[in-house]
């Protein structure tokens, strides 16, 4: 009689064979390598898009810097060309006569002016035409104040033009506060040594062939006159030869400013 050979262990459950069941998941109890195995998928590198984006920010940045300096050399150049062709300068005044008629502070503090000022406006340029607007002209002492207002009306001033600008400076009872009418009371006895500044104030715009620029205030500033206050009917005429006109402007000629 044949012997019976026995296996001595039992078959795995389900049909496992070889640590793995028939789906192919690893039998119980399964080594950490076939865990991580059965889990995790193939690794796959995405592509940085930062990079790309990154190097499009610096292209337009360079490409912008490039279009800017290429606009300043463009618009030097320009600015050169129109230089040497108009030789821009800006206009000149000189206060040329300044007549006292009245000149008195009452009692109450009241005012009284009659003041005949001229002023001489020169156009140094030969190819730049000034379009002025009304002019207000103030007279007031070296610590501002007020000795009286006059105006003068819009013209034009031409190349290689000289306008004198006339104008009367009046004032008919002006009420000043104490302060001022007592510095002016004390100023007023001199005499012969009495300061005065005239302030000239506009709006100008100026033509250079068929370009013309935006109106833009102008402030004329001139200090050092010597008034001499008159003592009876007889007008006085102030010392103008020392007299000095700050011109306070800004002109733009499309970008270009003198």
């Amino acid at each position: 009689m044949a012997d019976r050979i026995y296996p001595s262990a039992k078959p795995a459950a389900n049909g496992a064979t070889n640590g793995t069941t028939n789906g192919g998941n690893p039998a119980f109890p399964a080594t950490k390598a076939q865990l991580y195995g059965a889990t995790r998928g193939a690794y796959r590198p995405q592509p940085k898009r930062h990079r790309y984006r990154r190097s499009c920010c610096c292209s337009c940045c360079l490409w912008l810097t490039l279009a800017i300096i290429l606009i300043l050399i463009l618009a030097a150049i320009a600015g050169a060309i129109v230089y040497v062709l108009y030789r821009p300068h800006r206009p000149t005044f000189t206060v040329s006569a300044l007549k006292i008629t009245t000149l008195n502070l009452t009692s109450s503090s009241n005012l009284v002016t009659n003041i005949q000022l001229n002023v001489t406006a020169k156009n140094p340029n030969k190819k730049l035409v000034f379009y002025y607007d009304p002019i207000t002209v103030s007279l007031t002492t070296n610590d501002d104040i007020p000795i009286g207002d006059g105006t003068f009306p819009a013209f034009e001033h031409g190349t290689k033009n000289t306008t004198l600008i006339k104008t009367s400076i009046k004032s008919s009872g002006k009420q000043l506060d104490d302060a001022s009418a007592s510095s002016l009371q004390s100023q007023l006895k001199k005499k012969n040594d009495f300061p005065l500044k005239v302030k000239i104030e506009t709006k100008v715009k100026v033509k250079m062939g068929a370009i013309k620029s935006p109106k833009v205030q102008i402030r004329v500033s001139c200090d050092g006159i010597k008034a001499s206050v008159p003592t009876g009917k007889t007008a006085t005429s102030a010392t103008t030869a020392k007299a000095k006109c700050k011109v306070d402007w800004r002109i733009k000629i499309w970008k270009w400013t003198f």
